[in-house]
């Protein structure tokens, strides 16, 4: 539906418009020419392990418990059942408020991401618009978006875009 969608869209605009120039970039493609993006990702990926990790110990700690818990839990007193329940729950909540943290949508590894990719994404963002303005485009679609059919390879300037940034293809 998404692509029929896009397809109406371009070719109505390219009937009404038929003045206006057009240009396609592969942003997938750009991103793999740009080592800084690649450098970025395996950043996001050490830290994005290490934080699972800790998680995970805490996940797996709560799990040690409640095994302890179950195999123990006739030879105890109510008091020392909520104890021990109490601290099950506590180190499940200590596990969940981690994950939250490290990986929530406000969390750690979105504010790193931020941070590196956002760089990456305006030197993109202001090399398409410099090209944009000298060539004309008024318009630029990335057909990495799955929304393209079949774009002119005459029209793609992602190899011009990663010239301009000084990783010439």
């Amino acid at each position: 539906m998404k692509k029929i969608m896009m397809i109406a869209l371009f070719a109505i605009t390219a009937m009404t418009a038929s003045a206006q120039k057009f240009a396609l970039i592969d942003m997938e493609y750009i991103l793999k020419n740009i080592p800084a993006y690649e450098r970025a990702n395996e950043q996001l990926s050490q830290v994005a392990k290490k934080w699972q990790a800790e998680v995970d110990a805490l996940n797996t700690e709560a799990q040690t418990l409640y095994k302890n818990y179950q195999n123990e839990v006739v030879f105890l007193s109510q008091e020392q059942k909520k104890q021990k329940q109490e601290t099950i729950m506590q180190k499940e909540h200590e596990a969940s408020e981690l994950k939250k943290k490290y990986f929530g949508p406000e969390g750690e590894l979105f504010k790193k991401r931020e941070a590196l990719m956002t760089p990456i994404q305006e030197e993109i963002y202001n090399a398409l618009k410099d090209i944009s303005k000298l060539r004309g485009y008024d318009l630029v679609i990335d057909r990495s978006e799955q929304g393209i059919v079949f774009g002119s390879p005459k029209i793609d300037i992602s190899n011009e875009v990663l010239q301009k940034l000084g990783y010439s293809n």
